[in-house]
């Protein structure tokens, strides 16, 4: 680790409040390629035991911290190179924790394109800028015609002032220390107000925002999904933001900041009235914008966290929503004018048979379905009925429990994302002569049967676990939940032997590639007999296999640690400790089993 990712691991692990070593210890492993599940379950002994919301927490203010001293060094060059850092300003910009902060610092010497200041400067107006920020005694126009007698000058002195003004007015937008003071104010007296856009609120969907068509809130109180549906509503043309302190407010704290040597009878002179309408300029054109943006954006952050953090949570409960285990189900997928779909699933997943019924309106052939639903019972001796709750869920599930099918549990299952996994590439390979209606009915009996395994062939954006998140920033969202179903499946462990190419490709370490390389080894050679077969896959690297391998489980294979959480990495720790024991593996694996020492395969309960 360089010296410069020390002092970045260090300063995060502050702001987490972990003792450095152990940050060390997770940005070390993290950097050699080891995945987040892996490292909180496989290297405890360095980090001390965290857990992957810390792992994930450090991880991300690592990137964080390293992207802001990427630009830090880019600030650094560009100042250097203008030959304008001094050992003042170099000392500031070290010491900037923030990229606020940094960029408040860059101002000044950003490169920009020229402004009125600029042009006021080229025409020699900086002195008279000077003698009317001190305020000083005398008539500003005699001051300014002075200024107004050579080829580069202004035309006349209503030109000079007025350009002096801007000057004035530039400098006061690039005090860093009076940006950082006004950023505390609007966080802490901002208020933020919406307003109707009037030529379009009679239009088609602005009724959804007439809530907030004349409407004030203090930033304090102010909630995230509120203001994610303010935005949006700005962003499709129908209200228009606001988000300030009051003025008055922020007029004082620049004089205040900037001038507080100025009495009350300085700024009653001529030139202080001239160097108020600066000040008052310098806020509403240039402060003012600057900070609203800032601060809605970073307010918009926030929400969006917010909102994500709901997102995950929901998800997580949902794909380690228990499953009901190896049963033979019916998938009904319901519909109103195309009928209910039916799909016979078997106790590994596949498709025995398919059918349509129409038991609701319009044509409401309950016989009909009756019939139907009997014959497949007593044909395949379906165990339960998964129906999904789309639109006629409810009708449909009220219909199959008034059947009284016996020994038939029927269930409603959420069928969000099924039309997505339906119409995906993985369904057309699976079920390639299926209509999607049909497929959307056997995920739906594959998710009562065992959630994880049918959910994670999903878009986790589409299984719509929350509100507005077609308002979040949808790469921090998918990097989210793709963290979610990564570590709800490698808390799991998948059967090496029976896990599909989707569930495979979020187990640690593996890519799609290599998912998709382990099915058609299956296919090929037949069941896995040990996780040391791994290594002889093309892709298969020592790398790859020290990060996977313990979360892949053979049930019923030779050697017993296999179908364990144990890592094949430990495997001669647990045969020395057979030995001592003085009995089998498979002994000790059920003693240390029932001491919540090793975790097992769950046995599913019988029908």
């Amino acid at each position: 680790m360089t010296e410069a990712d020390a002092r970045i691991v260090s300063a995060v692990a502050r702001d987490l409040d972990v003792p450095p070593l152990k940050a060390r210890a997770v940005a070390d492993l993290l950097d050699e390629g080891a995945t987040v599940p892996f490292i909180a379950r496989y290297r405890k002994e360095a980090t001390g035991g965290m857990d992957e919301v810390a792992i994930i927490a450090l991880r991300d203010g690592v990137q964080r911290r390293r992207e802001l001293e990427k630009r830090r060094k880019a600030v650094l060059e560009s100042i250097a190179s203008q030959g304008s850092l001094t050992e003042g300003l170099q000392k500031q910009i070290w010491a900037a924790d923030t990229m606020a902060r940094l960029e408040d610092l860059y101002l000044p010497y950003k490169p920009r394109r020229e402004t009125r200041g600029d042009r006021a400067r080229k025409q020699g107006l900086e002195k008279l800028a000077v003698i009317i920020a001190r305020a000083e005694s005398g008539d500003p126009e005699t001051l300014a015609a002075a200024f107004v007698r050579n080829d580069d000058a202004p035309a006349d002195v209503h030109e000079a002032l007025a350009g002096a003004g801007d000057i004035i007015a530039e400098d006061i937008s690039r005090d860093p220390d009076l940006r950082h003071a006004l950023r505390i104010l609007f966080r802490e007296s901002g208020v933020i107000s919406s307003r109707a856009v009037v030529k379009k609120s009679g239009e088609d969907g602005a009724a959804v925002y007439r809530d907030y068509f004349d409407h004030s809130e203090d930033l304090r109180r102010l909630k995230g999904h509120r203001l994610l549906a303010m935005l949006r509503g700005q962003r499709e043309g129908f209200l228009r933001l606001r988000l300030e302190p009051a003025e008055e407010q922020a007029l004082k704290l620049i004089s205040k900041i900037r001038y507080r040597g100025h009495s009350d009878e300085m700024m009653r002179r001529p030139c202080g009235r001239l160097l108020a309408a600066a000040i008052a300029d310098s806020y509403k054109r240039l402060i003012r914008p600057s900070l609203e943006t800032e601060l809605l954006g970073s307010l918009r952050e926030r929400a969006e966290t917010e909102a994500i953090d709901v997102f995950a949570e929901n998800l997580r409960q949902l794909l380690l929503s228990p499953p009901m285990g190896a049963r033979i189900t019916l998938g009904l997928d319901p519909g109103l004018r195309t009928g209910c779909k039916l799909a016979v699933v078997g106790r590994e997943g596949e498709l025995l048979e398919h059918s349509v019924i129409y038991p609701l309106e319009p044509r409401r052939d309950e016989e009909g379905a009756s019939r139907v639903l009997r014959e497949l019972v007593g044909k395949y001796g379906i165990e339960a009925v998964a129906v999904g709750n789309g639109t006629g869920g409810r009708e449909a599930l009220a219909f199959v429990k008034s059947l009284a099918l016996p020994g038939v549990l029927s269930v409603p299952v959420s069928e969000s994302g099924a039309s997505v996994y339906s119409a995906s590439e993985e369904a057309r390979r699976e079920f390639p002569d299926l209509d999607l209606t049909v497929r959307g009915a056997v995920s739906i009996a594959r998710r009562l049967v065992d959630p994880l395994s049918e959910l994670v062939k999903v878009d986790p954006r589409s299984i719509g676990v929350g509100q507005y998140q077609h308002d979040v920033d949808q790469k921090e969202l998918r990097a989210r939940l793709d963290d979610v179903v990564s570590s709800c499946v490698n808390a799991v462990g998948v059967d090496l032997n029976t896990a599909s190419e989707a569930l495979l490709s979020y187990i640690s370490g593996l890519s799609r590639r290599l998912a998709e390389a382990i099915v058609k080894h299956r296919q090929r050679n037949g069941a896995f007999a040990s996780r040391t077969e791994l290594r002889d896959l093309p892709g298969m690297g020592a790398k790859t296999f020290q990060q996977s391998a313990g979360f892949l489980r053979i049930s019923g294979g030779p050697y017993p640690l296999d179908a364990s959480a144990v890592h094949p990495e430990r495997y001669n720790l647990g045969e020395r400790m057979a030995r001592n024991a003085g009995c089998g593996l498979g002994e000790l694996m059920a003693e240390e089993a029932s001491r919540g020492r090793i975790k097992l395969p769950e046995k599913q309960d019988e029908p």
